[in-house]
């Protein structure tokens, strides 16, 4: 595993945003969901695709608070640009399980 220092994980803007919208990303290679999230006023509504649909139902995600990286360039996914990245772990199935807080946070607040 490499090392980094205090300064290289500064730069990364970790996030809390609550996800509004949730639709089926049909265009992608593996299946997932395209997702409007809310990351409050600074930030703002930001696209993503996550590849969830294995744990996650599009119901049981509107209003789910997620944390995501804000400060990654935009990334083209098909026709698609993704302005985040939602964050998760891997189950030992491969299904994807999100990285939430375990209690409700401001949008926007940033990983202390």
């Amino acid at each position: 595993m490499e090392t980094i220092d205090w300064n290289d994980f500064e730069k990364v803007e970790l996030r809390v945003g609550t996800i509004v919208e949730v639709n089926d990303f049909r265009e992608a290679r593996k299946p997932a969901y395209k997702l409007k999230i809310d990351f409050g006023d600074e930030i703002g509504l930001r696209k993503s695709s996550a590849q969830i649909t294995d744990a996650y139902n599009k119901e049981d995600l509107v209003g789910r608070q997620i944390i995501g990286v804000v400060n990654f360039p935009v990334k083209q996914i098909g026709p698609m640009r993704s302005e985040c990245l939602v964050t998760g772990f891997h189950r030992q199935d491969g299904a994807v399980i999100l990285a939430c807080p375990d209690s409700d946070v401001p949008n926007g607040a940033k990983l202390a």
